[in-house]
């Protein structure tokens, strides 16, 4: 079930690579998209937008735990590319205690701040308690979010993306079960979609954890392995934190960009929910293309053939630009029936909303491109520190755009902060990724060097014995003896 992307066409393993990660992703926003679908249409706009009023802090805190668990599966897939069984189970069973403690950590402290930080975000009176209702619950299930994306990783790390999406599609239709029972029959109001969202991923979680446990067995951790192991922590904290970091710093930016948001009342608020959840439905393949690429750059450098990432690149590059334009076309010509989705036929004026914010977003896609797919693969190569520099980048954007372009272009200034946002990272990560490159370049070379060195220092010391052997069977040992003898 493991899958090698050190050998063969990159187009070819990257298309089959992340074709299953594409599916995957989709059910995962599935979850965003019902919960907010179903919301929308049984519970009304103030729900819709309560639920959306926690996208930013809600994206802050979970985007860190999907972050840290992407990080935690570098190594692994380093270990894998390198043909290190042992070194590779030693990381997993780090990557478990690691996460044990981050999970406890994070759902303390966030359940316990989550509602000052909704009021800190000025988050309009009239949905403030039914968003705090809502990310509360999602917060008391950040354990499961670390159950799934870490052994999601660790699975994928090793060249499966296909059994985690068969696990995400089973929890999808499982979440819809629930949010229909939750809200309809039990009228939980919207921490039943939370609930939903919760127990679902936490199915998903013991599925793969089940899986690994039983159909792999190169990961199958021996006794003496379990040991925690300081220089691994802190190898997998060097790659997941900031990784974690990367979402959390750009998020800043999209809390800055909520507030202001929220000022504009909750219609705006509910327009901003809709596209948002559209939004992150129609960006999926860049996600699912971004994780790929992470999982190739990282078996890649694992074995040392720093040749084949720039092709790699390429070929991802252009499917990427292939899909944002298909993109773009869709929300041209669907946006408006897609936010009939959530709202009422009579809210004309958001739905209106709606669809430009998605053609202004979509316009915008080839740099989101750039970004999912260079940020991670730069992190799949060793160097997560560059994922939070260009997390630095999106955060200032997007907190521009709150502080200037709200205040003064209102609803338009909030569609504009991503896109900006997507421009000023690709204005970090692109000269990035050249430097990596060359630096990763000298790295390999100068390894090299060193090897030849070490087999030229082999060979000489081979010969020396070969040529000493050869010399002692010259000399007669009788003869040795004998002369030894007469000098008596």
């Amino acid at each position: 079930m493991t899958r090698d992307m050190t050998k063969g066409s990159p187009m070819k393993l990257i298309l089959g690579f992340s074709i299953p990660l594409l599916f995957g992703f989709l059910f995962q926003q599935f979850y965003s998209l019902v919960d907010t679908l179903i919301v929308g249409r049984f519970l009304g706009k103030d729900n819709l937008a309560a639920v959306g009023a926690t996208g930013s802090v809600n994206f802050l805190i979970i985007g860190f735990c999907m972050g840290v668990c992407s990080g935690f599966s570098i190594p692994v897939s380093h270990k894998f590319g390198a043909g290190d069984q042992a070194g590779l189970r030693k990381y997993v069973a780090n990557c478990i205690w690691l996460a044990l403690a981050f999970a406890a950590v994070l759902t303390a402290a966030t359940t316990l701040s989550c509602r000052g930080i909704l009021t800190l975000m000025k988050t309009p009176e009239n949905i403030i308690d039914n968003s705090y209702a809502y990310i509360w619950v999602i917060f008391l299930g950040i354990p499961v979010t670390f159950l799934y994306n870490m052994t999601s990783g660790i699975i994928r790390a090793l060249g499966d993306s296909r059994t985690p999406v068969i696990f995400l599609i089973l929890a999808s239709f499982l979440n819809v079960g629930l949010d229909l029972f939750f809200i309809l029959n039990l009228e939980m109001g919207v921490k039943g979609a939370a609930w939903a969202t919760v127990i679902s991923q936490g199915v998903s979680g013991v599925c793969c954890l089940l899986y690994v446990i039983r159909k792999f067995e190169i990961l199958r951790i021996r006794a003496g392995e379990w040991a925690p192991d300081r220089h691994m922590m802190y190898v997998l904290c060097g790659m997941g934190v900031p990784m974690g970091l990367q979402y959390s710093v750009t998020a800043i930016g999209s809390v800055i960009l909520q507030s202001a948001t929220n000022t504009l009342g909750s219609d705006a608020v509910a327009a901003v929910t809709a596209a948002g959840r559209v939004n992150g439905f129609l960006a999926c393949p860049f996600d699912a293309m971004g994780s790929t690429m992470a999982t190739y750059g990282g078996q890649n450098i694992g074995a040392g053939r720093l040749d084949r990432i720039g092709r790699g690149l390429k070929a991802c590059v252009t499917l990427g630009a292939g899909y944002s334009v298909i993109a773009l076309g869709i929300s041209i010509f669907a946006g408006r029936p897609l936010a009939g989705l959530f709202l009422e036929a009579s809210e004309t004026v958001i739905m209106g909303n709606v669809r430009f914010f998605l053609i202004l977003s979509t316009a915008f896609y080839f740099p989101l491109a750039l970004v999912n797919i260079i940020r991670f693969l730069i992190q799949g190569m060793g160097f997560p520190a560059f994922a939070i520099l260009a997390g630095v980048f999106e955060m200032i954007a997007r907190a521009l755009a709150g502080f200037l372009l709200v205040p003064a272009l209102g609803f338009t200034g909030a569609a504009l902060g991503s896109p900006i946002a997507w421009v000023f990272a690709d204005a970090f990560l692109i000269p990035a990724y050249f430097h990596v490159k060359k630096a990763l370049a000298g790295k390999l070379a100068a390894a090299a060097r060193d090897q030849a060195a070490l087999d030229e220092d082999e060979r000489a010391e081979a010969e020396k014995e070969e040529s000493f052997g050869k010399m002692k069977l010259r000399i007669p040992s009788h003869g040795v003896r004998r002369g030894l003898g007469s000098a008596k």
